[in-house]
């Protein structure tokens, strides 16, 4: 069995570290915690789970921090979490028994990291992340904001997941402060930082800015794929928001000179055919959508409900409006089948029971 450090970084987080650190503390063999200047009861809360609190001083740079709570780490592997982060009871057994048998010639494990459950308990928004780590390695992070390691030795990916359940909204404006200051400090953005720094202008509203960015990032041959195709679905968002539709759809469509089309892609394209009253062709893209095989190894965002739930109800919505009824009825079938118990469906199913369909 290998020895596990969990390494935390946490900034005024009452309201939910204790709730974190309850999910993983019989996992772990420490817990290092570092504070970045909380004024809350954070440490109070901490100190019932471990005497590894540590002072770090914030300088815009999450990198640092991290790096910092992971020097403090001794065991052979170090894991990392958020305080708003939480292990399922299903996936804390998984992660138990991954601790017991993994092979020592591992350096990385992903893990996947899930966003935005609904009612059913499905992600609306899932990737993989380096979640566990050799020590002895001595892996940095890298960037001061959307901090990453760089992926080297052997890695495991691993069918558990860490579930962010954010109770609190931070400041919307941090991720952003802390790019212009980089700007301001005349640091060159590499690819991946070009690419979040669109997002963060587009997140908040500065759409002429976020335009530039996207545009400079997909202009840059050293671009992950993966962030490029987000780029493209990121650029549709966008330019809807402004009116400029033919634009829009472009920037799917310019997602294909990367690789071959996502689920997400295929789903987008059909809302917007949807959205004109063009069904035959929404129910094309739909039908793509649906046949698509997700790879959750590519290291991308991926949205699980492109690939079933959506595209079954967005045919079923289609042919009802086509006035094909019976394929409208098998469509929602297929929906039911992936979440019995959403509401559009089971009030799908009472207008065909009236319409003599079962």
């Amino acid at each position: 069995m290998i020895s596990l450090s969990l390494c935390m970084i946490v900034k005024n987080e009452e309201e939910t570290l204790g709730r974190c650190l309850e999910c993983i503390k019989d996992i772990v063999d420490e817990i290092v915690i570092v504070d970045t200047g909380s004024t809350d009861s954070t440490k109070a809360i901490a100190l019932k789970y471990t005497d590894k609190i540590y002072d770090f001083e914030w300088c815009d740079d999450f990198s640092k921090a991290r790096n910092y709570s992971f020097s403090k780490a001794t065991k052979e592997y170090m894991m990392w979490l958020d305080a708003d982060d939480v292990i399922l009871e299903k996936d804390r057994a998984k992660l138990k028994k991954l601790k017991e048998s993994l092979d020592k010639g591992t350096d990385i494990v992903m893990l996947k990291y899930d966003l935005n459950l609904d009612e059913n308990g499905v992600p609306a928004l899932s990737y993989y992340r380096e979640r566990i780590l050799k020590r002895k390695n001595d892996y940095k992070w890298k960037s001061p904001i959307h901090e990453v390691i760089e992926l080297k030795g052997k890695l495991l990916y691993e069918d558990i997941s860490i579930t962010h359940q954010k109770e609190k909204h931070h400041d919307p404006k941090r991720n952003l402060r802390i790019f212009e200051t980089m700007k301001k400090k005349n640091i060159q953005f590499d690819a991946r930082q070009t690419f979040y720094y669109a997002r963060e202008l587009y997140y908040n509203g500065e759409y002429d800015n976020a335009l530039y960015y996207f545009n400079k990032f997909l202009k840059d041959e050293r671009g992950f794929i993966e962030n490029k195709i987000s780029a493209c679905l990121d650029l549709y968002d966008l330019y809807i928001n402004i009116n400029k539709e033919k634009e829009a759809i472009q920037a799917l469509f310019n997602s294909f000179e990367y690789d071959i089309p996502r689920a997400e892609i295929c789903c987008s394209i059909a809302n917007y055919f949807f959205n004109k009253n063009k069904y035959e062709i929404a129910i094309y893209w739909y039908k793509e959508a649906s046949e698509k095989v997700l790879d959750i190894y590519k290291g991308g965002f991926y949205i699980k409900d492109c690939y079933d739930f959506i595209p079954y109800m967005g045919m079923c919505v289609c042919y009802f409006k086509l006035g094909d009824l019976n394929k409208s009825n098998e469509y929602n079938k297929l929906a039911g089948k992936i979440k019995p118990n959403d509401k559009n469906y089971l009030n799908n199913i009472q207008f065909f029971e009236t319409k003599g369909y079962k």
